[in-house]
């Protein structure tokens, strides 16, 4: 799948494949954005405007508490 596009498809998308891609393939929020050649605070933004951001201790974005 061509990632290249990623930070412009719908944010709950995204969350999914994001979240896969650290789980199996990418150690960290950088080599995540290297592999879908993206911007890290591009993929931050975009997921925060859904209520997500990234944990580092858990390698994921988990939702914001409220």
């Amino acid at each position: 799948m061509d990632y290249s596009q990623s930070v412009d498809m719908d944010p709950n998308i995204l969350l999914g494949i994001v979240n896969d891609k650290l789980r199996h393939e990418c150690g960290n929020l950088q080599s995540l954005a290297a592999l879908l050649d993206a911007d890290e605070m591009m993929i931050e933004d975009k997921l925060a405007g859904i209520g997500y951001h990234y944990e580092v201790g858990l390698n994921q974005f988990s939702p914001d508490l409220e």
